[in-house]
């Protein structure tokens, strides 16, 4: 239950995140693939570590790298 939540709740701080970037407009395909890729992979990275902060760090990083290259 405890591993749900933390999951929904950062779900829904990277959706409020990328809704209210003012400069969403002004980014390149691959920097809007590799934020996105960055919020996806935290959160699955968080999840699977049950909200570890290694987890969630590595796994944006991940998630970033490779939004960035299906963006290219």
């Amino acid at each position: 239950m405890k591993t749900q939540m933390m999951g929904v709740l950062l779900a829904g701080a990277v959706l409020l995140g990328t809704s209210a970037c003012s400069t969403w407009d002004n980014l390149s395909a691959r920097e809007r693939s590799a934020a996105i890729g960055a919020g996806v992979g935290g959160v699955a990275g968080a999840v699977m570590t049950d909200g570890g902060v290694l987890g969630t760090i590595g796994g944006a990083a991940v998630g970033g790298v490779i939004g960035d290259q299906v963006g290219k």
